[in-house]
Parts: C-alpha cells; sequence; structure tokens
C-alpha cells in the first residue's frame, strides 16, 4: 500500500498577506473614487505616474547594460579590468543614493557641461548646464548606483554557471563569446532574474528621490498640493497608494517569474 501525502486544503494553502493587500487595495481604490478630495488629489499626482515609471524605466535599463559590462569586467582574465571593476563596484555601492544624486547633479553636470563645451570649441558651439535637465541628471545618478549593485546580480549569476561546461565549451573550439551566448547567458539568466527584478522594484522606490531635485514625479507632485493645502495626511495617503500599487503589482510579477522558473528546473 502506497502512502499519499495528504494536499493541504484551500484555507490551509491561502495567501493572507496578499488578501490583506488586496482588501487594503480595494479600501484605497473606493477612498478616491467616493471621497471628492481624494479624487481630486488622485488626478492632481496622476501626471507624476508618468514621469517615474519613466525615470525608472530609462534608469532601470542603462543600468542592466553598465551593469552588465561591469560583470564580464569582474569575470575577465585581465587583472586591469577586475580591479578597475571591482574599485568601481565598492565605491559607488558605499555611497548613499541621494549624496550621489545631490554629486552628480551639482557637481557631476556642471564638469560634464565644461568637458562638452572644451570639446566644441573647435566648431564654436556651447551648450548651457540649463541644457542638462534634472531628470536627466537624476537618470544618471540611478544608473551609476544601481550599476553597481546589477553588475553584482550578474557576477553571481555568471560564476554559478559550472565552470566544466565553459572549459568542456572551449575543448570542442567554441570562442568565449559563443561560450558566453549559449553557455552562460542561458543558465545565468535563470538565477539573476528574480533578485534583477526586486532591484527594478527598489528603483520605483528610490525614484521618489528625484523630487528632491524638483523632478516632478509622484513625490514632488504630493510635495507641491500638500504644502498649498495644508492636506498633508490625504495626499500622502494617495501618494503612498500609488507607490504601493506599483511596487506590490511588480513583487507580483517577480513572485510568478520565480515560481515559473523554480517549476522549469524542476
Amino acid at each position: 500500500m502506497t502512502y499519499t501525502p495528504r494536499r493541504p486544503s484551500i484555507l490551509a494553502r491561502t495567501p493572507w498577506w496578499l488578501l490583506a493587500i488586496a482588501l487594503l487595495f480595494v479600501l484605497g481604490l473606493w477612498a478616491m473614487t467616493a471621497n471628492a478630495g481624494y479624487a481630486v488629489i488622485f488626478r492632481a499626482l496622476s501626471g507624476g505616474i508618468t514621469t517615474t515609471l519613466w525615470v525608472t524605466g530609462v534608469a532601470f535599463t542603462a543600468a542592466t547594460m553598465l551593469g552588465l559590462l561591469i560583470a564580464l569586467a569582474r569575470t575577465s582574465t585581465n587583472r586591469v579590468l577586475r580591479e578597475l571593476a571591482t574599485f568601481y563596484v565598492e565605491i559607488i555601492r558605499g555611497i548613499p543614493v541621494l549624496v550621489f544624486l545631490f554629486y552628480v547633479a551639482f557637481v557631476g553636470a556642471p564638469g560634464m557641461v565644461a568637458a562638452i563645451n572644451w570639446l566644441l570649441q573647435p566648431t564654436g558651439g556651447t551648450i548651457t548646464i540649463r541644457q542638462f535637465d534634472f531628470a536627466w541628471r537624476a537618470i544618471v545618478a540611478l544608473t551609476i548606483c544601481y550599476s553597481a549593485f546589477i553588475a553584482e546580480i550578474f557576477r553571481a549569476g555568471i560564476e554559478a554557471v559550472n565552470s566544466g561546461q565553459v572549459e568542456a565549451a572551449r575543448a570542442l573550439g567554441l570562442s568565449r563569446w559563443h561560450c558566453f551566448r549559449f553557455i552562460i547567458a542561458p543558465q545565468a539568466l535563470r538565477t539573476i532574474l528574480p533578485p534583477l527584478g526586486n532591484d527594478f522594484v527598489s528603483m520605483v522606490k528610490d525614484s521618489a528621490l528625484v523630487s528632491a531635485l524638483g523632478v516632478q514625479d509622484i513625490t514632488q507632485l504630493g510635495k507641491v498640493y500638500s504644502s498649498s493645502t495644508f492636506l498633508f495626511f490625504e495626499t500622502y495617503n494617495v501618494v503612498a497608494f500609488l507607490y504601493l500599487t506599483m511596487t506590490i503589482s511588480l513583487s507580483l510579477l517577480v513572485r510568478l517569474l520565480e515560481n515559473r522558473l523554480r517549476n522549469e528546473r524542476r
């Protein structure tokens, strides 16, 4: 007689935390549609959603590409590249995002403009610091900051691949590029996707820091609206609701991705 494990009941398998979040979302949505004051605040802040998602999307895409290059340098056989990449990662990870944001906006941006003007001297063209929009300064800062963390995610994924497989591929005559494309990348991708998704969720939250530069994101619009109406409680309720909606939705997508990858491995 074979033993068949008893399947947990639906009640035992129900994620109560998810039900609580769904209830919170429904209550928040009801408050903003039923209460005229909340509806006005929501309309005032809705324009910041596009800015938040745009800044996050551009910065994360650039940070991912830069992080991959740094990770390849970190795993390179060339010691100079490894040392430079390690230096970059350790320095950038040791600086708070807000501090680096100010540094790029008020120190790095003027320096970049001066360098560009120096290069444009033969042509007679010049640009001014005002042409370097604060939104792009924020994107540059977030790109550099997150590239250091993403580089470590890529490095961990690359090093998780069995070195014996790479050696076997090289013995069969595959080039380094083909080894990376056909052997390392497909296996590393399964390892790095979940933490990469978590970093994207973190960047959505950290994008609120760009309000310190006056970028018209959700936080900045909430700050302006609350200071003009003194409805701080209601305004920041809506700000929190918008961020929670975005981050929890993305977190659930990351969880679904993790479960799918886990089932594929089985």
